[in-house]
């Protein structure tokens, strides 16, 4: 374990000591919190965590290490981690390393021993806002403020493009939980984030699946002669990825069956003509309520967004399916003609309950139909 001090500190000046559990140094961005009692590898490792720092509201965590199965992408991508109470012992039959070698070893800072309650008590109150983590000897107050301040929020950034695959590349990986079925139905998944376990639910379908970069055209996606496209989750504000609207309103023109989550969803949104806006502290956590509105069903969903789609701006052709039983924030959408529809929590969990993956049976069976 390590002895640095630690110094996490808001915008708004507030300042919270603590001990280390990471890397050394500093590092600023957007700090949410996070419900979620399980799955803190699958947290670290999500795209969608990109420039943002990571409160558990679970006090202790560390206690299964950290294996290797349930890493979401090829590295950690959250700002830093803020625990109450970080485990000195990993006590899982999978367990390959402990959290504050993994965080080292990434070199992401972690601050433990600190009153997250308040802390999120205070983001709850006042919202999302930036802050910075300073570790060091003697890690300065008035610095880490400084630092803080220093980062401009998530509105307004692309950063898609920062979490995107570099090239095309297929992906045949399922889940040893579920065998692989065969299929003739080719996906293309565009990458604006995107986790693993997207891609092993797709895979055990049988789906022939490519994965492509997030700034792929809709002439260079045709030309792969897919059945159906899926939209992936991801970081930041929708709204700069013009390059991401423009190709899904060229595929939506064709009709291409398309499934969308998270960002994903967003980006649908964006190119029918809705619109979408910052909310207040987001949705982080395995444990949301959502109701499907025709079978007015409650499914408890993984979620992971800081941005959301105005219900009012949405155009005719679309209708709500799916709402959030936390603040009535639209959850799903649908085009009342296409095969086109999209999801904003995430039916694939990793962490979190497996309540939605229908929605994957759904994608499927609008390819079939117009196949």
């Amino acid at each position: 374990m390590s002895n640095l001090k630690a110094i996490l500190a808001l915008e708004d000046g507030t300042v919270f000591e603590g001990n280390s559990i990471g890397a050394s140094g500093k590092t600023n961005g957007e700090i949410v919190f996070n419900t979620s009692m399980t799955g803190y590898q699958e947290i670290l490792t999500d795209p969608s965590y990109a420039s943002q720092m990571v409160t558990l509201t679970y006090p202790h965590i560390g206690n299964t290490g950290i294996n290797l199965e349930d890493i979401e992408s090829e590295k950690i991508w959250c700002s830093g981690l803020i625990v109450r109470s970080n485990s000195s012992l990993a006590s899982s039959w999978r367990s390959a390393d402990s959290l504050s070698s993994y965080l080292r070893a990434n070199n992401v800072l972690g601050v433990s021993d600190i009153d997250t309650r308040k802390l999120t008590r205070l983001i709850r109150t006042k919202g999302a806002q930036s802050a910075a983590i300073l570790v060091s000897d003697n890690p300065n107050k008035d610095e880490a403020i400084e630092e803080a301040r220093k980062f401009e929020g998530l509105a307004g950034m692309d950063l898609a493009q920062k979490v995107t695959t570099s090239k095309t590349y297929n992906w045949d990986k399922g889940t040893w939980r579920e065998p692989n079925r065969k299929s003739k139905l080719k996906v293309v998944a565009i990458d604006f984030g995107i986790k693993h376990n997207i891609l092993r639910i797709l895979a055990n379908r049988g789906f022939d699946l490519t994965v492509v970069p997030a700034k792929t055209t809709a002439d260079e996606i045709l030309d792969l002669k897919p059945h159906g496209v899926f939209l992936s989750n991801g970081p930041g504000d929708p709204e700069p990825c013009d390059y991401a609207i423009q190709t899904i309103q060229q595929l939506t023109s064709k009709e291409v069956p398309l499934f969308g989550i998270c960002l994903g969803h967003q980006l649908l949104a964006l190119s029918l003509g809705g619109k979408t806006s910052k909310m207040k502290f987001g949705h982080h956590g395995a444990n949301h309520p959502v109701q499907d509105l025709e079978t007015m069903k409650v499914s408890v969903t993984s979620q992971n967004h800081g941005f959301t789609v105005e219900e009012d701006s949405l155009p005719r052709e679309l209708r709500v399916t799916h709402k959030s039983l936390f603040d009535g924030t639209v959850q799903g959408i649908e085009h009342n003609a296409l095969p086109v529809f999209s999801f904003q929590g995430h039916p694939e969990a990793s962490p979190g309950p497996h309540d939605l993956k229908e929605l994957f049976q759904k994608f499927e069976d609008n390819m079939k139909k117009n196949a």
